[in-house]
């Protein structure tokens, strides 16, 4: 896809959120199986529903736009992805192996945070209204996201510094 306008910019990224937050949705359910903190367990579970719904809510701006919901696949999400997979392998205490998990999710919702403000701009700048309501509801999720998991990081990285 050639990219002329800020359109083609903003449809790119759109495509590409929608892969990253299809591939999230497989890796969430192993994330929380691997959590031995059940606060942690319950936050990757409660953030996989609101995934679902954000998944919904890209395909609805898409809608909104007269434009059919097609992913591209988001490399740096993939990238993300398997260096939380390498963190779940690593010979750890339970404790230790939270605090990674921990500290790779919120790469993910740094990572989300930033592409979602993106495309909340260029929506704007757009006069994409519709698309900028969705947008905006998940970005608001993911900011939410991040700080549950710094407050389970703060019990979870004390636990993790007492292990031997």
């Amino acid at each position: 896809m050639a990219m002329r306008s800020l359109e083609d910019c903003f449809f790119d990224e759109l495509r590409d959120v929608l892969s990253a937050e299809k591939q999230l949705t497989q890796a969430l359910p192993k994330m929380a199986k691997k959590a031995s903190d059940a606060k942690l367990k319950q936050a990757f579970e409660h953030h996989l529903e609101e995934t679902k719904k954000q998944v919904e809510r890209l395909e609805k701006a898409f809608e909104s736009l007269d434009r059919a919901a097609r992913s591209k696949k988001c490399e740096a999400m993939a990238g993300l992805l398997e260096e939380g997979k390498e963190l779940m392998e690593e010979d750890a205490e339970p404790a230790v192996k939270d605090a990674l998990m921990i500290a790779a999710a919120q790469k993910v919702e740094h990572y989300e945070i930033a592409t979602y403000g993106t495309l909340c701009t260029w929506a704007e700048q757009l006069g994409f209204d519709q698309a900028l309501k969705l947008l905006k509801q998940t970005l608001e999720e993911e900011k939410q996201a991040d700080e549950k998991l710094t407050q389970v990081a703060g019990r979870v990285n004390q636990a993790a510094m007492t292990e031997h």
